[in-house]
C-alpha cells in the first residue's frame, strides 16, 4: 500500500490579501520564516507511508513553487501540477496525475492548514484503510441554528442538535478508486461540491470522521497568521 497526498494551492487568498495589504496569496506568506505551503508539505513528507505528494497551483506560480520545493529539500518528494479555476478542478487535476492502485489511500489537505500533526494524518490513513473514506473534523461547540434569509436579515427556523454536527477540516480522503469515481461522476453531472467529502457522499460512500484539533485551522484572515505563529513557537 502506498499513500498519496494532494494539496490544492491555486487559491488567490483575497480575504488575507485585503487585510494584510499584500497581493501575495496566503499559501506563499511566511510563517516562522518559511512559506505556509512548505510547512504543509513538510508535514506530509515526514510520514513514512506517504509515497506521493502532488501540489496543484496556478500556472503562473508553478515555477515559484518548484523553486521553493527545491530550496527546502522536497524536490524528490513533491510533484507540481497545474491547478484549476476552483478547488475541485485543482484536486481533479492532481488525482489524474497519480499513479495509484485502487485501494491506495488518497488524502487531500488544505495548503493553508500548516499545523496538521503526524498523529492526525496517520489516524486518517488508518480510517481510510478500514472504512474506505474519512475526513478530519471537530465536534460543534456552539449551538447551531438553521435560518432562512430574508430581506430584513436571517430568521431562525430550527435548532440543530450539536451532537449531530461536526466542523470539517482536512485531510479528507478515500481509496483511490472511490476518489476517482467521485470526481468523474461530479464532472459528468457538472456538480461542484464544497469539499471532497461532499463528492464522496454524493455517490453513496460512507465517510468516517477522525477527531481533529483546534490547531489544525485554516489560515484565512490576517489574525490567523499571528495565532499560527504563536502555536508554532509553542511546538
Amino acid at each position: 500500500m502506498r499513500v498519496h497526498v494532494i494539496l490544492p494551492a491555486a487559491g488567490i487568498g483575497t480575504r488575507m490579501a485585503a487585510g494584510a495589504h499584500t497581493a501575495a496569496p496566503k499559501q506563499f506568506m511566511e510563517l516562522g520564516g518559511v512559506p505556509i505551503l512548505i510547512h504543509s508539505l513538510r508535514a506530509y513528507a515526514a510520514i513514512p507511508s506517504v509515497s506521493t505528494i502532488v501540489v496543484a497551483v496556478r500556472v503562473n506560480e508553478m515555477e515559484r513553487v518548484q523553486s521553493q520545493v527545491s530550496e527546502h529539500g522536497l524536490a524528490g518528494r513533491v510533484k507540481v501540477v497545474e491547478g484549476g479555476d476552483n478547488r475541485q478542478q485543482s484536486v481533479a487535476n492532481a488525482v489524474a496525475a497519480l499513479d495509484a492502485a485502487p485501494n491506495d489511500p488518497v488524502l487531500v489537505h488544505d495548503a493553508v492548514r500548516p499545523l496538521i500533526t503526524p498523529a492526525i494524518i496517520q489516524h486518517t490513513i488508518d480510517a481510510i484503510e478500514k472504512h474506505g473514506a474519512a475526513i478530519v473534523a471537530l465536534p460543534a461547540v456552539d449551538t447551531i441554528k438553521q435560518v432562512e434569509r430574508t430581506a430584513d436579515g436571517a430568521i431562525i427556523t430550527a435548532t440543530i442538535p450539536r451532537e449531530r454536527i461536526v466542523q470539517a477540516q482536512t485531510p479528507q480522503g478515500a481509496r483511490f478508486e472511490l476518489m476517482q469515481r467521485a470526481f468523474k461522476d461530479a464532472a459528468e453531472a457538472d456538480f461542484v461540491g464544497t469539499d471532497e467529502a461532499s463528492l464522496l457522499e454524493r455517490i453513496g460512500v460512507e465517510v468516517s470522521v477522525v477527531h481533529g484539533s483546534p490547531r489544525n485551522f485554516k489560515i484565512t484572515q490576517p489574525g490567523d497568521l499571528e495565532l499560527a505563529e504563536f502555536y508554532l513557537t509553542q511546538g
